[in-house]
């Protein structure tokens, strides 16, 4: 059993120990998101902790984490795999994540002495561009998507429905992430997300939630294209 892909070696560290599984953790946990490891890819502690750089008990201590959030498994002397996707649990956070980002939207319309307006204004420079000046780089834009609907969530002015928001944003990320592995995709998502900003800046709360409710229906919907030999592709770009 063997990581197919090398995992980023960490750089060394005099933190504490829960530090360095703190460090493990967020590697293993990018190296998924990023496709660097994919569902079915079988590893030991032992290969991770050489290739880390790092002692085995900080990296058991992240995998048992990732165990609980459902990431990977372990199998009794066979070391570990990442777990398959769980579709249903995405889709229940998914739907979450829309009455989350839905109902911020119609705040950011309708409550302007609550709104963050240079937050909004943040947003703008990046999705209001044009053409010519859109970023072809499929992993920033993927950041850039993640950072656009937080932002929009936290420039509602509800700090407990921002809190939420990134916990969602946070574990569909590996999921999420494969809706930019194809050119139309990037360039349908700076149409919409140009087209729900216009809508909010022009106060109008109906074309803004609609405009919103479809843009994450459709990434939803391609979402659920995945196949495996997909995410083999998206390791290699």
């Amino acid at each position: 059993m063997q990581i197919s892909t090398p995992t980023q070696r960490l750089p060394k560290s005099g933190a504490p120990r829960q530090s360095r599984s703190d460090e493990v953790y967020a590697q293993l946990k990018s190296d998924i998101a990023s496709f660097r490891l994919v569902p079915g890819d079988r590893f030991t502690e032992s290969e991770l902790s050489e290739r880390l750089g790092v002692s085995r008990t900080p990296v058991r201590q992240a995998l048992v984490r990732l165990q609980q959030e459902g990431f990977v498994e372990v199998f009794f002397r066979s070391g570990w795999r990442v777990l398959p996707f769980d579709f249903e649990r995405f889709e229940q956070l998914y739907d979450l994540r829309m009455v989350l980002e839905t109902t911020a939207v119609h705040r950011l319309c309708t409550e302007a002495d609550k709104i963050d307006a240079p937050l909004l204004d943040e947003l703008a420079a990046i999705w209001l561009v044009p053409v010519a000046a859109r970023s072809q780089d499929a992993l920033r834009v993927a950041q850039w998507d993640e950072a656009f609907h937080c932002a929009l969530v936290a420039a509602a002015g509800n700090a407990e429905m921002a809190r939420v928001h990134r916990d969602v944003t946070d574990r569909i990320r590996i999921i999420r992430r494969l809706d930019f592995t194809q050119q139309p995709r990037i360039d349908a998502t700076y149409d919409e997300h140009a087209k729900i900003l216009k809508a909010i800046q022009r106060k109008r709360a109906d074309q803004a939630t609609l405009l919103l409710r479809t843009h994450i229906q459709t990434s939803q919907a391609e979402v659920r294209k995945i196949t495996l030999h997909q995410m083999h592709l998206a390791r290699a770009r």
